[in-house]
């Protein structure tokens, strides 16, 4: 790990390739797993308020999942997570026409109407953070619904901090983003990148 600023990065970041492959996963990240996307405590209110918004556009399911216990739930990690339907499926998740899954808050926000785009732990996905003392570990999550997006960031030749350039510079800032990219050219320098 590298620290820049208040931050450690892992140096997965650097070094895996990574590029999202929609066509393929359709977005199963949004409705794979045992538990909902991690939530942080200020993100809380943001959800409620898109909830008023996209509430009409979520199945019936969702909506009383929501109504029974909210927009978050403590999962059995004790983290914060936005709720689920049948043990997997994220409440704000839906289908497009192509069967693809498709964040509602996303959607929204991509329409203008709503100002906030989805929780950071999507945005920033595969990157998970986690408060280390006074820091913010910035780690890589590996899963296996996304190989395809590690075979199609190889292909292409993108790595991971290159794929999140801008989630990453909208969670940190441009400062610290230049010295991600100074510390990934030191990396590449050091042949980091050969291993």
């Amino acid at each position: 790990m590298v620290q820049i600023g208040d931050t450690i990065v892992s140096f997965d970041l650097f070094q895996e390739y990574f590029c999202c492959n929609f066509s393929h996963c359709k977005g199963a990240c949004c409705i794979e797993g045992d538990a909902g996307a991690p939530v942080l405590i200020d993100e809380v209110e943001k959800l409620e308020e898109a909830l008023e918004v996209i509430a009409p556009e979520m199945s019936p399911e969702a909506r009383a999942v929501v109504d029974e216990q909210g927009v978050v739930y403590t999962d059995r990690d004790g983290d914060l997570v936005t709720s689920i339907v049948n043990g997997k499926d994220c409440v704000f998740a839906s289908r497009d026409e192509k069967g693809g899954c498709i964040c509602l808050i996303e959607k929204a926000f991509n329409e203008g109407r709503t100002a906030w785009r989805k929780p950071a732990s999507c945005y920033l996905y595969p990157v998970r953070l986690r408060k280390v003392g006074d820091l913010t570990a910035v780690n890589f999550h590996k899963w296996d619904v996304c190989r395809s997006a590690f075979i199609k960031g190889r292909r292409n030749g993108v790595r991971a901090y290159e794929f999140l350039k801008g989630p990453l510079t909208e969670r940190f800032g441009e400062e610290w983003y230049r010295e991600l990219l100074i510390v990934a050219d030191e990396l590449k320098k050091q042949g980091f990148f050969n291993r």
